[in-house]
């Protein structure tokens, strides 16, 4: 059955399509938003797995063709998944996935694929609202539909879905995903916007949301899905009892170890003791009893916080663990710092590089050149464990990015500071919130480095426990309270406002109030920790790392860059060669010279200055003879460009013959007099003062 439902969000028509495309997957939908369309399927297999977890996986694509263009290297396909199709695999998954019901296993992928991209529409919030569409209009029993807006700030108004062009004037870039009547997901960057725009750009994206809701229940409405039914089967309350009898006060006690290890293995050990002690009629039902001792830990864990009012590591509510920050811990390294916060520890560098280190970034759109990264490393000792060590995963990429996004806003002007930079963050351990840890880290090293940063930036991780009425917002989460709680929502920022936030919840939606609340809390908590790391480092470094390399920066006529090259590149290798400099000539015009030392430096940019400058009227040379005519002499004044001496500008009384003062390979003092139309170069001794006719190169040279 095809159907086909449109409305008009953000002053653009959006199209959702079924029944047309992928047919034979349980759901799929094509979302057309101006020239770019998505297509997401949802498959789901007919029997469950015996699996204590949902097994879902999201993944996107965005092929080149979707722009019109051919990928570049050697195969001339796509290989595999980018960073941007993992981040938005990762902000599809995490809205869909509280919203499955309980005891669901079986196997579901769902994918988005873009099919047009018009470089104008960015797909990826369609992704979100078409995954939405493909579950909830299939047999899957996913029941309650969501959808996503983006939210921009331009000129202090809020704009809905912007476009690529606009997002770059933008000071916010926020993705909203909703139900109908609460907020599951938020993720975005800001430029230090308030917490109070953040709740308004809330209210203004829901009625958009509503909206791409209403379509998805009048396309429900027609197909009439038949939902498969999901027969959760609750725990015994009798293996429950039986559980809770035999080690429930023992669990209890272990809680309140304040090591995270020792009560992790604490806990491990009392479950495999009581697990071991089991009837053989009991042994029949051991995953029971294994669950049950993890809903022990779960419960006791949000009743102390919601029902007794206390943290297992005592501390209040709102507040964050202990936090020591040290700088220049790595002497070789040209930033580094260690971001200590209770058991959470970031290892963070940075280093600074030259245009020749930026990374190559290719998508549909074409290729671009990333000039900061920010890499995320998560270690198996962080957490005391011995596993394999591969390349990053999804959540490498994610929390990378989202440390990224919060630094971006606070980095120098390329033109002040013309570094590449790469900032890297090791986890040397965790128990919550290490993401955050990140950010702080990011802040103190790129300070240790001598980066000008704007302001300095942190991050905290608030958590909320919800059952009923009880309600609690939490600090600084520890591992097990995000384990065991309902909501992770990332916020970080500089004195002056917000960089960048990102929430998952695992509950089935989030009141604006209970948000607000948080984002009030986590104000308060970022300034406290923006002063415990101001205690370290209070402001960047006055100079960079002499470990660094030196980078002058320059800009020459386009029309001079032929100049600085040569002839197959034979001058500018002679530069790098004789000064030990490297130099990187853009298209601009702008030459940046790395040098290991200053006088190196120094000295390749008097090279190229001298081999691009210009004449100017009424300036002092140190010029070489290098012909002679019976009108006059033509003189070298810089290289590669010769002035004309004219027999009547030789001396103050009548010359017969030019070679009676000068001959070939005669270096000298002139004065430039005139250039014409035609860029000729006049020049003259005889407007020249005795004593500047006397000069040596080196006092011309400093003139």
């Amino acid at each position: 059955m095809y159907v086909k439902e449109s409305a008009e969000i953000g002053g653009r028509e959006l199209t959702i399509e079924m029944g047309k495309l992928a047919r034979q997957a349980d759901g799929a939908a094509v979302i057309t938003y101006g020239e770019t369309s998505v297509l997401v399927t949802a498959v789901m297999e007919r029997e469950p797995k015996d699996v204590p977890f949902l097994p879902l996986t999201v993944d996107y694509r965005e092929y080149t063709y979707a722009g019109g263009r051919i990928p570049g290297g050697f195969f001339k396909r796509e290989g595999r998944p980018t960073e941007r199709e993992v981040l938005t695999a990762r902000m599809t998954d995490r809205p869909i996935r509280p919203l499955f019901p309980d005891g669901y296993s079986h196997e579901t992928q769902v994918i988005g694929l873009v099919l047009s991209a018009d470089g104008e529409n960015r797909p990826d919030i369609h992704c979100i609202t078409g995954a939405s569409t493909a579950l909830y209009c299939s047999q899957i029993p996913f029941t309650t539909p969501i959808a996503t807006v983006r939210v921009g700030l331009i000129d202090g108004d809020l704009v809905l879905n912007p476009t690529v062009q606009q997002l770059e004037e933008s000071d916010l870039d926020l993705v909203i995903t909703s139900r109908r009547d609460s907020v599951v997901m938020i993720e975005g960057g800001a430029n230090e916007v308030s917490e109070e725009l953040i709740v308004e750009a809330m209210e203004f994206a829901q009625p958009a949301i509503n909206t791409l809701i209403d379509l998805q229940q009048r396309i429900y409405d027609q197909i009439q899905p038949a939902k498969r039914e999901v027969l959760a089967e609750p725990l015994d309350p009798a293996v429950i009892e039986r559980t809770e009898s035999a080690i429930g006060g023992a669990i209890h006690e272990a809680l309140g170890i304040v090591d995270k290890i020792e009560r992790r293995d604490a806990i491990s050990q009392l479950k495999k003791e009581f697990l071991t002690g089991l009837t053989e009629e009991e042994a029949e039902h051991r995953s029971d009893y294994s669950e049950a001792a993890y809903y022990l830990v779960k419960s006791y864990t949000r009743k102390g916080v919601l029902t007794e009012g206390f943290r297992r590591d005592g501390r209040a509510f709102d507040e964050v663990r202990p936090i020591t920050c040290e700088v220049g811990v790595a002497p070789r390294v040209h930033g580094s710092a260690v971001f200590t916060r209770g058991e959470t520890q970031a290892f963070v560098s940075t280093t600074l590089g030259t245009s020749d280190d930026a990374a190559k970034v290719e998508h549909y759109e074409g290729e671009s050149w990333k000039k900061f990264m920010l890499h995320y490393n998560f270690p198996p000792f962080s957490v005391g464990e011995a596993r394999f060590m591969r390349g990053p995963g999804r959540r490498e990429i994610g929390h990378g990015a989202l440390a990224e996004r919060a630094i971006v806003p606070v980095l120098p002007d390329e033109d002040d500071f013309p570094y590449v930079l790469r900032t890297v963050s090791d986890i040397l351990e965790s128990n919550g919130s290490s993401s955050m840890a990140t950010v702080c880290g990011a802040t103190l090293s790129l300070m240790d480095a001598g980066v000008p940063i704007v302001a300095p930036v942190a991050g905290v991780s608030m958590g909320l426990m919800k059952e009923g009425d009880d309600i609690a917002v939490l600090s600084d989460i520890a591992g097990e309270e995000d384990h065991y709680g309902d909501m992770d929502l990332k916020v970080t920022g500089t004195p002056k406002g917000i960089t960048a936030l990102q929430m998952d919840i695992k509950v089935e939606g989030l009141s604006r109030e209970i948000f607000a609340t948080a984002l009030d809390q986590a104000k308060k908590n970022r300034m406290h920790i923006l002063r415990k790391m101001s205690e370290a480092i209070s402001e960047p470094r006055a100079e960079t790392s002499e470990y660094a390399p030196r980078i002058i920066s320059i800009k020459v006529p386009v029309d001079r860059i032929r100049d600085i090259i040569g002839p197959g590149g034979r001058v500018i290798r002679g530069i790098q060669e004789d000064t030990g400099c490297r130099l990187n000539v853009e298209d601009d015009g702008t030459v940046q010279i790395a040098a290991t030392s200053g006088e190196a430096g120094l000295a390749a940019r008097a090279i190229v200055e001298g081999l691009t400058a210009e004449a100017e009227v009424g300036k002092i040379y140190w010029g070489k003879v290098r012909s002679i005519k019976d009108f006059g002499a033509f003189v070298e004044i810089l290289p590669g460009t010769d002035g004309l001496l004219h027999i009547s500008e030789v001396a103050d009384h009548h010359v017969k013959d030019v070679r009676e003062h000068v001959s070939e390979g005669d270096e000298l003092a002139v004065k430039v007099t005139n250039i014409d139309d035609r860029d000729r170069i006049r020049l003259s001794l005889k407007a020249m003062t005795s004593e500047e006719r006397d000069l040596t190169e080196e006092q011309v040279a400093a003139l």
